[in-house]
């Protein structure tokens, strides 16, 4: 069976409340890890360069007419309709030549990838309704990196981070976070800050590596991303996760599955939740 998720315009959205403040945990010593991975900046003057030689995927086409990813027997969830959201009046998108800061004006929770079919809320995530504060999304990390994280993140200027998630009938567990900053820059430094070479790690991973598997091939949108699976030998909890950044808006996905996890889901959520964005 195949299906492909179209995107239509939502409701414009509410205005957001601001960011909910939140203290840094205690630090008692930082866990260093090493990552096969290039700094942002590097990432951001590739992305550039492949744009100049490259059509952008959605190049004349209307907000409402993005296509999804048809769903396969391949191990591909089954995703409904994506729905872009609607963008404030006389607004640009985020990528628009009349947009240089790259700024996404749309409500950041409705950027939100929206969970597959069969699958179930994840809680203590709001999704759409709601904010995550800056002391629940550290929590996502070892207890003795939090505070590293939280300092970077509140001098960069976060103004609010939407989450979602959602566990499948096979126990895998995925978790998206969405990260906004006053700018471009800010979301540059703050991305250095959660992925540079040596920082913590989302989740019970202790080592990772770059996704040997992923392929940026026919992915043609301006999002930077990079793309990891755990390290072997990897415990009873396999975790692959995704940095990405656009614009202003730094992204988490977090996927973890008991045993082996799948490359296929993992990375057809990595790709949705980015034409999102784009």
């Amino acid at each position: 069976m195949t299906e492909t998720a179209t995107i239509a315009p939502a409701p414009e959205p509410e205005p957001a409340p601001p960011a909910e403040p939140a203290a840094p945990a205690p630090c008692a010593g930082r866990r260093r890890v090493l990552r096969a991975v290039a700094r942002w900046t590097c990432a951001v003057l590739a992305f550039a360069g492949a744009a100049a030689g490259t059509a952008h995927y959605v190049t004349g086409k209307e907000r409402a007419d993005l296509p999804g990813l048809a769903t396969e027997d391949d191990g591909r969830w089954d995703f409904p309709p994506v729905r872009l959201p609607a963008l404030p009046a006389s607004r640009p998108g985020p990528f628009a030549g009349s947009n240089p800061a790259h700024i996404h004006h749309a409500d950041l929770r409705t950027l939100l990838l929206p969970a597959p079919k069969g699958a179930e809320a994840v809680k203590g995530l709001p999704g759409r309704g709601g904010w995550l504060s800056l002391t629940d999304f550290t929590k996502l990390y070892d207890e003795d990196d939090r505070a590293d994280l939280a300092g970077p993140l509140r001098e960069a200027g976060l103004r609010h981070i939407a989450a979602t998630g959602w566990t499948m009938p096979d126990g895998t567990r995925t978790r998206i976070y969405l990260l906004r900053f006053g700018g471009e820059p800010a979301a540059t430094d703050a991305a250095n800050s959660l992925y540079g070479l040596s920082d913590p790690l989302p989740g019970d991973a202790r080592l990772a590596q770059t996704d040997k598997t992923w392929t940026e091939d026919g992915v043609r949108d301006k999002v930077a991303r990079e793309v990891f699976d755990e390290e072997a030998p990897v415990g009873d909890v396999h975790l692959r996760f995704a940095a990405l950044r656009a614009g202003d808006v730094v992204g988490l996905v977090v996927q973890e599955t008991e045993g082996v996890s799948e490359a296929v889901p993992f990375h057809q959520t990595v790709i949705l939740q980015s034409r999102l964005l784009d």
